[in-house]
């Protein structure tokens, strides 16, 4: 099941497609004619919707990596993956600040502040990767974080862009909470139908409505 949705706009809009697959030609086909910025996770299937449409990668899956590594160590403090925990969190903070800015004024921001954070945070990376175990926890971060360097550093290019893909992975949930419900439910056609109802219904809501009462 695939989800599409609009960013932080007045009238938000969720869309959820079926597909008997997770190749990247079914986002390619269905974003078809779309030009702009696209939201993702670091799946390599998404660059085949490259360069019609610039790929943003996201910080929250990036610092969710250096967490996991942090959870083995016995001494955290000064670590590490410790340090690249805290650039996550330090860009993290001035996305906090900037929540309620226009998106002209947060762009302004980033570039006094987050950009520089950005660069010597990818600078620390490369020379942490050097000496560091590459199959290890905080190497696999650090490859991580270097292998999507062009796309974590797309919301610098425009403030409309978010730091991470967390609305979306918000937007799944539903179906992840209740894929128990539908075990039986084996045809394509019924898939596609749960997939327009999702969308209508959880669309309502996001945008204040209560589905019930309609």
């Amino acid at each position: 099941m695939w989800v599409y949705r609009t960013s932080g706009c007045d009238a938000p809009i969720i869309i959820y497609d079926y597909q008997e697959g997770r190749s990247g030609r079914f986002a390619k086909e269905f974003l078809n004619g779309f030009k702009g910025y696209l939201h993702t996770d670091g799946w390599g299937g998404y660059h085949q919707l490259e360069p019609e449409i610039t790929l943003c990668g996201c910080w929250a899956h990036l610092r969710r990596k250096f967490d996991e590594a942090l959870t083995v160590l016995r001494e955290k403090k000064n670590s590490p993956e410790a340090k690249g925990y805290d650039f996550c969190n330090a860009l993290f903070e001035i996305e906090r600040r900037a929540e309620k800015m226009s998106p002209e004024e947060r762009h302004e921001l980033r570039q006094q502040e987050s950009k520089p954070l950005a660069a010597q945070f990818f600078e620390w990376a490369v020379q942490q990767s050097d000496k560091t175990l590459p199959k290890s926890l905080l190497g696999t971060a650090l490859q991580y974080a270097l292998n999507q360097k062009k796309y974590l550093c797309s919301f610098l290019e425009d403030g409309r862009i978010e730091l991470s893909n967390n609305r979306a992975e918000r937007s799944i949930k539903p179906f992840v909470i209740g894929r128990k419900n539908w075990l039986f439910c084996n045809t394509p056609a019924g898939a596609k139908s749960s997939a327009v109802l999702y969308g209508i219904i959880v669309t309502a809501k996001e945008n204040g409505l209560i589905p019930y009462a309609i």
